[in-house]
């Protein structure tokens, strides 16, 4: 089914759908966000002619339009064929996609009171949409006649893999109902669609309100390039002569690492880690613990126990029994190694003569302490070799090497941006000069646009019926340096900028047929990105790009020496956060949701896996976006663990070729199997295409500097 267009909830608001040329009707014409893309790169999107006065309309008429697409499907009295109802699915609603794309922009990069508005009031409509879709019984039915055909006379692989899709979406989702439990499931997806969205802009309040503003004489250990992109901060929200440190992860990680005032780390980590639990109007609590109640009902509806046995059986985990195994063969040698941490963190307290015991917002202060000590690496001199700028044009050397892409800028103004800072690239193959798509780019923090990074497509690529390139972003949260001054960021952050643009490339080399088949697997979709950020720490990006925002000179090779020796250090912290998030993820869907006190599970949860007094959660409960904003990651943290062990698996493969990670016979296995098919492959064939055999969790261990258990988890 095309990407979810009748399984829109939430936040989901904000994903992009794929949008071909159809004819333009004149009610199209006048609305610019129904109006049919035109200009260069067979069209782009009218990011000038946005306006929030368009949302009613476009929305009203683009749903209209969609529901009339189906019914018309399930009303063709023709006998159902692969191509009068998959194919038919696939070109629905068009201008919903439209539309979905441009709200899409607002809801992520954009938001004010006014479009948080607009998502309350649209989300339940989208729900209700959904629901007539998915329980409409004669296009199931013709699904289901398709399914059963392609069972006896298989389809080419990539269309028995989405009549697959299809007949499981609707499946899944309530379509085998008897009328009265269709009514119920209906109603539950449209309660759940609000609280999806009341979630999400919850946590974007604490987000834009939590600010800690630092006078002169609290700056003491943090780096040049943070105080001066706090200064900006500052005068940006109009208290000049102060520095504001605000509530995102790429604001408060850096001044946790740096600053030398305990009480201000305290302070800063305790915003970061109650947003949605500050016992007020935008409490995300209550609105988690009924979350888990309508998904428990309406999963037993289907006849499920629980909602992780309903969401893992199409996934590469296929019960949360296996997923829970592979995190559980992790845990203890995560937390184990948190204890010898912090065992080297408290001993350079304690020669300091701080006189402290290591607390939550003492844990990344004195680790790079440790870290200076031990592997004399000093973190802030590693930035000053790490220009954003700079790892932009490294990451496409690596995909020019990989992929055979060029990126080339656009002038400015010669596609429209949503934003001044928003600058496109054309990509284009380096040997035909054939366009392949756009990719767009939006590096810096601003009020209004959620944390993190991420990437997302306007446009994904097709050519069932003409071939149609991709439109492709990454967004990003960076400090807006002064005027003049470079971006400097850490390593950690030059890898997620790497992993992202993983994402992107994605997007980029897809080579299948439908628009669904762009879909993915969510605990295989963070398996191509994870294994981009492997081609950040070789030799070439080193030598050719890392190099002194000042002096011109290249990293020093005994700094690079350093890094790639202290590369498992801290590995307990960050497996330990990032497993304890994934573990409550699976366990707190798992639990009877009846009366249950968020706040408490998750405390009494942690103590009994034994989770590590000093460190927290990476995404605590009440503002774990991932999970409660929408259902993309419920039940499916996991999957980045998942993805891990397919990432150490494929990097030693690299690792052992006679080219290194830049051998070009495992470049185009890379791009043949793992990058170019998306969905149109089962993900465990694909991997088993590319390794030649499955992929064990002993490279993982290897990686994190963990003992390899006796006992194989893998996927």
């Amino acid at each position: 089914m095309k990407k979810a267009t009748w399984l829109i909830t939430g936040l989901a608001l904000a994903t992009s759908l794929t949008v071909t040329a159809q004819p333009q009707t004149e009610q199209a014409a006048a609305n610019p966000l129904l109006a049919e893309w035109t200009g260069p790169y067979g069209g782009v999107p009218a990011f000038d002619k946005m306006d929030l006065k368009y949302v009613p309309e476009a929305f009203d008429v683009a749903m209209a339009e969609n529901l009339a697409d189906y019914d018309k499907i399930a009303n063709n009295p023709e006998p159902a064929t692969f191509e009068n109802t998959i194919v038919a699915m696939e070109a629905a609603g068009e201008k919903l996609g439209r539309a979905f794309t441009y709200f899409g922009i607002w809801s992520s990069n954009l938001s004010s009171p006014e479009v948080r508005k607009l998502q309350m009031e649209y989300s339940p409509k989208f729900s209700e949409m959904s629901s007539k879709i998915s329980q409409n019984k004669k296009l199931f039915e013709r699904v289901k006649k398709v399914y059963e055909d392609s069972l006896k006379n298989p389809l080419d692989p990539e269309a028995q893999r989405l009549v697959l899709g299809a007949y499981e979406g609707f499946a899944m989702n309530g379509a085998n109902l008897d009328e009265f439990s269709k009514k119920r499931y209906a109603e539950i997806n449209k309660e759940l669609s609000t609280l999806y969205t009341n979630f999400a802009n919850n946590v974007l309040h604490d987000e834009e309100n939590y600010v800690t503003f630092l006078n002169k004489d609290q700056l003491s250990g943090l780096p040049e390039s943070l105080v001066k992109a706090a200064a900006q901060a500052a005068k940006e929200k109009d208290q000049e002569g102060q520095y504001a440190i605000t509530n995102t992860r790429s604001s408060m990680d850096p001044f946790l690492t740096y600053s030398d005032e305990r009480e201000l780390r305290k302070k800063v980590w305790t915003n970061y880690y109650s947003r949605g639990d500050n016992g007020d109007e935008y409490d995300n609590n209550e609105n988690i613990a009924k979350i888990l109640q309508l998904r428990r009902e309406r999963v037993e509806l289907l006849g499920h126990k629980n909602y992780p046995e309903w969401r893992l059986q199409n996934r590469m985990a296929k019960t949360p029994e296996r997923a829970m195994e592979l995190m559980e063969a992790v845990w203890p040698a995560a937390i184990a190694r948190v204890k010898e941490e912090v065992a080297d963190m408290q001993a350079v307290a304690n020669e300091l003569g701080h006189g402290i015991t290591i607390e939550p917002w003492d844990y990344r202060y004195y680790a790079e302490k440790v870290r200076q000590k031990k592997y004399d690496l000093d973190s802030n001199e590693v930035k000053q070799y790490l220009q954003l700028d700079n790892l932009r044009e490294a990451m496409f050397f690596v995909a020019g090497e990989l992929f055979n892409y060029q990126f080339t800028a656009l002038e400015e103004g010669k596609v429209p941006v949503y934003h001044p800072d928003v600058k496109v690239w054309d990509v284009t193959d380096k040997t035909s000069g054939e366009h392949i798509g756009l990719w767009y780019l939006d590096p810096f923090a601003r009020a209004g646009k959620r944390s993190g990074a991420w990437a997302s497509q306007y446009r994904t690529h097709e050519s069932y019926n003409d071939k149609i390139t991709v439109l492709s972003s990454n967004n990003s949260n960076f400090i807006k340096p002064a005027p003049g001054e470079p971006v400097l960021i850490s390593w950690d952050d030059a890898n997620t900028f790497f992993h992202e643009f993983g994402h992107a490339l994605h997007f980029l080399s897809s080579n299948v047929k439908y628009p669904s088949s762009n879909g993915g697997v969510r605990d295989y979709t963070e398996f191509q990105s994870q294994l981009l950020e492997r081609w950040l720490s070789t030799d070439e990006v080193i030598n050719k790009y890392m190099k002194h925002h000042k002096t011109g000179e290249v990293i020093p090779k005994e700094l690079i020496a350093k890094i790639k020796k202290a590369a498992t250090f801290n590995q307990g912290f960050a497996t330990t956060e990032y497993l304890a998030s994934a573990l409550i993820d699976m366990k707190i869907h798992m639990a009877d949701p009846k009366g249950i006190d968020v706040d408490a599970f998750e405390r009494d949860t942690l103590k009994a896996l034994g989770m590590p007094d000093e460190l927290v959660m990476r995404h605590r409960t009440p503002h774990f976006g991932h999970v409660f904003s929408g259902e993309g990651y419920a039940t499916a943290y996991y999957g980045y663990m998942w993805a891990d062990v397919l990432t150490s698996d494929a990097a030693e493969a690299f690792e052992q070729a006679p080219g290194g990670y830049y051998d070009k016979d495992m470049a185009n296995k890379l791009v043949k199997y793992l990058f170019a098919p998306r969905n149109a492959m089962d993900p465990a064939e694909a991997y088993r295409k590319f390794r030649g055999r499955d992929a064990s969790i002993d490279a993982l261990m290897r990686d994190r500097g963990f003992p390899v258990p006796e006992k194989k988890a893998q996927p």
